[in-house]
Parts: structure tokens; sequence; C-alpha cells
């Protein structure tokens, strides 16, 4: 099995799957997050890409100023690293108002978010990230916040129970979440405005490398930005990261500036190929292919293959191989397409996949 996914006898999978990946487009730390700060652009008129969204915001922002009044509450929805928080922090700086920054799991009791509550100003936005992941308890607390801009917190127990009402500032809920269907119907309901993220074209995520490497003051040409874009899975956050590796690559190489061939040699040092795929990728996409003969196979048997979680590859893996078109998800389970065989330089069955899979 070990030779099948290409790997060294006695490493093992659990090894591979513990180290980092480059190409997640989750953060990998806290310092890549500091890092990342320093490149979000801070304006709507500098955010690149997303073109509906940022058109729609725009518009929203507007009305909202012309009212003198907060915008709606928002919600961002969408993979990983496509720049949720990033726009969260546009529409503070738009708006002129203060943001607070909290997240669904560290929320965990009703009086952690009354402190925040109660101290936001007329106008302040509070951000969510992960808001899927909110407990049950906290949810409800939002709820009146949210529509009546009030929480009635109760205080003592039992016969010596009582409520107060507490008035609160209007304020401005921005929520973010990676899997929009998982929030429930009342809180997603509450509401008004809903922004969808998607992947960013090659083009767009050239612009923003070309970007960030002037503001690190890393010498690259439009080829080198290119070739940087391809393998960044249409995500910015994977971008950036593959720029920091190519920009190691090339001063430790004393390259005066990033070009394509650069480029291509830092990322295959990294193990990136030219459709953005590491090793777990390749693993993934070759075992449904030669173990389970192109499929289809259910994402548990292939968990327990690669000795991967599911919820690794259902999220960190799959979204990314269904866009491009190298797999299918199917109610019998995952199919390799064509560009897969393709890629991995396998015989494509005969008749073509397509009819294979009829």
């Amino acid at each position: 099995m070990a030779d099948l996914l290409g790997m060294t006898p006695g490493r093992g999978f659990h090894q591979t799957a513990m180290r980092q990946r480059l190409v997640s487009p989750s953060l990998i730390s806290k310092e890549e997050e500091s890092y990342n700060v320093t490149l979000r652009p801070p304006t709507l008129a500098e955010y690149v890409g997303q073109r509906e969204v940022v058109e729609k915001l725009s518009i929203a922002l507007e009305a909202a100023r012309r009212r003198q009044e907060p915008l709606e509450h928002a919600l961002f929805y969408g993979p990983p690293g496509l720049g949720k928080t990033t726009l969260a922090n546009i529409i503070a700086k738009e708006m002129a108002t203060k943001i607070t920054t909290t997240s669904g799991p560290a929320l965990e009791r009703t009086g952690d978010l009354m402190g925040i509550l109660t101290n936001l100003a007329e106008g302040d936005i509070l951000f969510i990230d992960e808001i899927h992941r909110l407990p049950a308890n906290i949810e409800e607390f939002l709820y009146p916040a949210m529509e009546d801009f009030r929480v009635d917190f109760v205080v003592d127990k039992g016969m010596f129970a009582k409520t107060i009402n507490v008035p609160l500032k209007r304020f401005t809920l921005i929520g973010a979440t990676t899997r929009a269907g998982s929030l429930s119907s009342p809180l997603r309901n509450r509401f008004g405005l809903f922004y969808h993220l998607d992947f960013y074209a090659v083009e767009h995520l050239r612009e923003i490398v070309l970007r960030s490497a002037k503001i690190l003051v890393t010498p690259i040409d439009e080829t080198g930005a290119g070739e940087i874009a391809r393998r960044a899975r249409g995500t910015p956050r994977i971008a950036n990261r593959l720029l920091r590796r190519v920009r190691d690559f090339a001063q430790v190489k004393s390259v005066p500036a990033i070009s394509a061939e650069v480029a291509r040699q830092a990322l295959a040092l990294e193990g990136v190929d030219e459709e953005g795929f590491d090793d777990l990728d390749r693993n993934f996409l070759l075992t449904i292919v030669r173990q389970y003969n192109g499929g289809p196979v259910g994402v548990e048997a292939l968990s327990a293959t690669l000795n991967e979680e599911v919820e690794t590859l259902v999220d960190m893996v799959e979204p990314y191989l269904l866009q491009q078109g190298f797999i299918s998800r199917t109610k019998s389970g995952r199919r390799a397409n064509e560009p897969a065989y393709k890629h991995l330089k396998q015989a494509v069955p005969a008749g073509g996949t397509a009819k294979l899979f009829e």
C-alpha cells in the first residue's frame, strides 16, 4: 500500500497526516494570522476578486452611510481562506466604527457574550468567526440582541430568579462560516445580508500575489506571480503562503527576482505540483483510481485507507477537487473523473470515465 501511494515504507500514513499542509486553506499558526493582517486590503477599492460581493456590499454600505444608521447584520459564507475576516474588517473601516472579533467555540457562557454586547457602542461591529459552532444557549441569547437590540439576563436561580432586560446600542453582527447549512433557521433568518465567497480566478490571485510581493518588498515578475497563482487552489491565503516559501527560496539562492522558473523550482521542492496538489491530494486521487478502480467509494473507506479524519477529507481535500472536476460526489460514493487520470498519468478506463460512471 505504501508503494501504491508513493510513500516510503516505514513512514506510514499517520506521520504524513500529522504534518501541516502548505496548501491547507485553514490557518496554520497564529504567526501566519499576524503575517496575513499586514497583507489585508484596508478598503473595498483595494479588494481584489469577488466582484459581485464587493459590488453588493459597496451599495449596502453607501446606503447605510446615507441613512446614518448601522449596516444590517451580514453573513459571509464559503470555503476557508477566501477573505471573510478581511471583508469584516473592511466594513468596520468603511463605516468608521470599531470591530470586536470572537469565534463560535470561544463563546461558552452567556456572561461572556453579555460583556461583549454591553460594551459595543452605536454602530460598532461584532464579528463572530465559525458562527455555526455557537452553543445553543449562546445562539438563543443572540436572538433578541440581533432583532430588538436588547438582552434578557437571568440572575439568581429557582424561586429567586428574575430577568433583567438590558438595552443595547444598535450594532452590526457579522458572521462568518464555512458551513452555512449548519446554521439553524432562526439564526440564519436574522441576517439581512448574505454574501457567498467562491474560489478566486487565477488572474485575481496573480493580482493578489503582485500586491503582497510589493508590500513585502519582494521582486517578482508577472510570470512568477502567475505560477504561484496557478498553484494556490483559488485561495488568497494559500497564495500568500506560497509566496512566502518562494521568497525564502529566492533569497537563499540569491535570485534577483522571482520568475516562473524560480517559482516552479521552489514549489516543486515543497511538493506542490502544477495543479496545487500536495501529497495528500495525490494520495486521495491515487487511492480512488488504483485501490478502488476509480470508484465509487465511500468517504469513510477513503478515510480508513488514508488514515485521515473524514472531516479533513470533506473540508480540506474534496472541495477543490470537486470544483476542478477531478472527482464527482454521488450517492454511491466518490468517483475519479478523467482529469484525475490524466494528472496522475494513469490510463483512462476503456470508453472513458463518463461511460464507466453511468
